[in-house]
């Protein structure tokens, strides 16, 4: 079969990218463990864990009834656990988290459809896009399910949040200003900053662990979603919007790098090319 999906490791120092695994399947959105040890992705609903070694094929995490996950997923900081988004109980997007061994998902938040970005790094809230009556906006809550806190009120369509190393910051995109573009927002509540001011849709803004960088993806600027299989740009910039730069184009989109996807030591981040006519 034709090649679908290539899963890849970019390094920051050497602005060079190497080649973990290639399939014909569909995978998505790479996150990798606080210990460095394995990627995390999506596949046909089914969580995985990869060696970024690319030493052995995927095997299966055990997410229970879970079996529809979509790419917004993640790893606890402490690598205890994972959250998942998830539509086989709801018919609609809903989290979970669970045990990074596997097992039984518990529901965090009854209101929906509500869609996973970001771990806090003390690893007591989540943040993500919540839709509620056609509105989609940022919120976070704790992780047992308490204290649901809305960041953003309707100023656009609002999307991809994940906070800041120093937990101060939730970094989001918005596209309040016309085009979708990169914003920040103080964790606890506040005003929203805008970061980017670029002629591209730019979206999913992923810091880094060692609190200088973000990285992002950019398409067209007559792109208002985030579809699969576009001509798209990986950027990267300071943590205020300063040398914004490309640092590679490619063929993806959707599921290049929806959720959290750095290296532990902030040197390398992960994330999914693909192909074509696949």
């Amino acid at each position: 079969m034709a090649l679908r999906s290539s899963v890849e490791i970019f390094d920051i120092e050497t602005r060079t990218s190497r080649v973990v695994w290639q399939t014909e399947k569909l995978f998505e959105a790479p996150n990798w463990s606080p210990d460095g040890s394995y990627l995390m992705l999506n596949c046909d609903g089914l969580m995985y864990r990869l060696s970024p070694a690319g030493d052995a094929d995927p095997h299966l995490v055990d997410t229970g009834f879970a079996n529809l996950c979509n790419n917004d997923h993640g790893i606890a900081p402490d690598g205890s656990a994972i959250a998942i988004s998830d539509k086989v109980e709801f018919g609609k997007s809903a989290i979970y988290i669970l045990s990074a061994k596997g097992g039984a998902p518990k529901l965090v938040t009854e209101n929906l459809p509500s869609y996973w970005h970001g771990w806090s790094p003390d690893g007591k809230r989540f943040t993500y896009c919540g839709i509620r009556n056609d509105v989609f906006d940022i919120y976070t809550i704790a992780t047992d399910g308490s204290d649901e806190t809305r960041l953003t009120f309707g100023e656009g369509r609002n999307d991809g949040p994940d906070y800041s190393p120093d937990g101060k910051w939730i970094y989001f995109n918005s596209s309040r200003s016309g085009r979708m573009q990169i914003w920040r927002v103080p964790a606890g509540g506040g005003t929203a900053e805008r970061i980017t001011n670029s002629p591209y849709g730019d979206w999913f803004p992923h810091p880094s662990p060692l609190g200088d960088k973000i990285v992002f993806v950019s398409y067209d600027g007559d792109v208002f979603d985030h579809p699969r299989d576009l001509n798209v740009r990986v950027r990267l910039m300071d943590m205020d919007g300063g040398n914004v730069e490309t640092l590679f184009d490619l063929f993806g989109g959707q599921g290049t790098m929806n959720s959290p996807n750095w290296a532990p030591d902030g040197k390398q981040f992960a994330f999914v090319r693909y192909f074509p006519g696949a």
